[in-house]
């Protein structure tokens, strides 16, 4: 077994940062610069967030930016290296983590 951390990261399909993709940017240095072990996305069908507006799938909304999570996991070093560098793209409050075991 093998003490690791894991991260969550909430935003919206759609966020840009610099005139560019968040979530392609997150991609970036999550497997070129600190080559953590393993990312996945999940893409939500509503929520909500802070301000309480609802974003949903639905045939009168199809252009909504809908909710994404990224999650990953690695090392505890790899990870607050990571998201040292991630703090700068994503809004405070956006990201979690907590310690796990890989097995």
């Amino acid at each position: 077994m093998k003490d690791i951390e894991i991260a969550r990261i909430y935003i919206r399909e759609g966020d840009h940062e610099g005139g560019l993709d968040v979530m392609k940017q997150i991609f970036a240095l999550l497997q070129d610069q600190h080559k953590v072990q393993g990312v996945t996305v999940f893409r939500g069908i509503s929520g909500f967030g802070v301000h309480g507006e609802i974003h949903a799938a639905d045939l009168l909304h199809m252009t909504a930016r809908l909710p994404l999570v990224i999650e990953f996991f690695d090392t505890p070093e790899t990870v607050a290296a990571a998201l040292a560098v991630l703090a700068r793209l994503i809004p405070s409050g956006h990201i979690v983590k907590w310690p796990a075991r890989c097995l």
